[in-house]
């Protein structure tokens, strides 16, 4: 089911611009921007417990802590990118990184939890910004076989982040306290903001129409489905607040879908759902993303709080976990090369299944290393499988000129999945979130296995046969 575009091979070469001797410099810094961003998203979670007992956050606000970043960094994504077309790319890149300096200062700084949460929105802001200019800097920065290995460092930033993330997050949390996670950013972003300028060159600007309704719209429709699924674990899932917030969700995301279709310049061309490789894709990352945040979610609590672990040790104990992810995006993108996408996606689910059954069992007693550690390991090493065969899918299966449609709609339901996925986890898991008992993060464990299971069995369905041909031109 490759696809490749008819006019690719006849197309006149057009000479490369020449290269910008200051390219590699760039792209080093242009990552490690990306880098915090990615960061942010698991270095926060092993700080939860410490971050409730000094603010006093209960369930909702600890959940929101994690979602609210997601949820801003998804929902404004492809608003970010149209901003940077519209104002030029590092111009875009510069606003976004000062938005989420100042936001990590501000959220280091909080003294309650609405300060906190505010904060956490603002840093999602900022990254909205500043990735989609990111990358659109590096795309248009190289070119030929030197895009391809720029775009391969770009994109194994990802794996690392989060893998650092839940050690660094336990390192300073442990050490100076939990704020750190916020102001180790601040040094990192003013020394951004001040080389940047000097190794990436200023592009005109091209002509864009911002579709801001639509963005506000499908943010709020997600922030709504969050807000509800959260609720539903305080007044059930037939309390009026959870079934008000559902409904608002519903309302407005059909009013986003209204608007799009009207709109001249849609922020999200709907029309890419029907193309089943973007489908396919966008489903598995919204799964793989929703479950791997939601492994560090109630990992990091049921450590913390069930078993009495620092927060160093639960960083240490995450460790194993992160690089099992890496490796399994290592062995994914092997196994989609030679056996293909849906035989990947299949497997790849359905050993993060396997993995997780264990984790139905836990207890407030017993090893830690022989009982949560193995199956968090074994069901990331799935994990990492699905994400690469979700990109590979969405991008190299459809035409030339729609892999940037394509990559802005996965990575919005990158951020978006792990909004959703933590939002129903810590509903499932409220009675361990809040009085510390194991069942709860049982629970929450069996609902997860049962979604990568039956994942694994649309998956067989959804997902395109063939084996992906991911070159250059489909890798923006």
């Amino acid at each position: 089911m490759t696809h490749s575009a008819p006019d690719a091979a006849h197309a006149p070469a057009h000479p490369s611009p020449p290269a910008d001797p200051r390219r590699w410099a760039a792209l080093a810094l242009i990552c490690v921007a990306q880098f915090m961003l990615i960061l942010d998203v698991t270095v926060v979670t092993v700080a939860l417990p410490d971050m409730a007992v000094d603010l006093d956050l209960g369930r909702q606000s600890l959940t929101w802590v994690v979602t609210a970043y997601t949820l801003c960094f998804g929902g404004l994504m492809l608003l970010g990118g149209r901003l940077a077309d519209a104002l030029g790319a590092r111009r875009t890149l510069l606003a976004g990184l000062a938005v989420f300096t100042l936001a990590s200062l501000v959220t280091g700084l909080a003294v309650n939890a609405p300060m906190l949460i505010g904060g956490r929105v603002a840093q999602g802001v900022g990254a909205a910004l500043l990735s989609p200019a990111a990358l659109s800097l590096v795309t248009t920065t190289f070119h030929g076989a030197e895009r391809n290995k720029a775009l391969g460092v770009w994109a194994a930033i990802g794996g690392a982040g989060s893998a650092l993330g839940v050690l660094l997050g336990g390192v300073l949390t442990d050490g100076p306290g939990w704020q750190w996670v916020f102001y180790v950013n601040v040094p990192v972003g003013v020394l951004l903001l001040a080389l940047l300028p000097a190794f990436v060159a200023a592009r005109p600007p091209r002509p864009a129409r911002l579709d801001l309704p639509g963005a506000l719209l499908v943010t709020a429709g997600t922030g709504a489905l969050i807000y509800g699924l959260v609720k539903a674990g305080d007044t059930g899932w037939s309390g009026a607040a959870t079934l008000l917030s559902l409904a608002g969700a519903v309302v407005l995301y059909g009013a986003f879908a209204v608007v799009e279709r009207a709109s001249r310049t849609p922020l999200m061309d709907l029309r890419m759902f029907t193309r089943r490789p973007v489908l396919a894709g966008s489903f598995l990352m919204l799964i793989a993303t929703a479950l791997l945040i939601s492994f560090f979610f109630l990992g990091s609590v049921y450590l913390q709080k069930v078993r009495g672990l620092s927060a160093l040790e639960t960083g240490l104990v995450f460790l194993p976990v992160a690089v099992a992810t890496a490796l399994g995006a290592h062995l994914g993108s092997h196994f989609v090369g030679r056996l293909g996408s849906r035989p990947t996606a299949v497997a790849g689910m359905a050993v993060a299944a396997v993995g997780l059954v264990p984790l139905t069992r836990l207890s407030a007693d017993g090893s830690v290393y022989t009982g949560l550690l193995p199956g968090l390991a074994v069901a990331s090493l799935g994990i990492g499988a699905v994400f690469v065969t979700a990109t590979t899918t969405a991008l190299a299966m459809v035409e030339h000129r729609e892999a940037g449609l394509a990559s802005g709609v996965v990575n919005t339901f990158h951020e978006v999945g792990g909004s959703i996925g933590v939002a129903v986890v810590s509903t499932v898991a409220a009675t361990g979130i809040e009085g510390g008992a194991a069942s709860g993060f049982t629970d929450a464990f069996l609902l997860c296995a049962v979604a990568a299971g039956v994942s694994a069995v649309l998956a067989i369905g959804l997902v395109p046969q063939g084996k992906p041909q991911l070159s250059g031109p489909h890798a923006h």
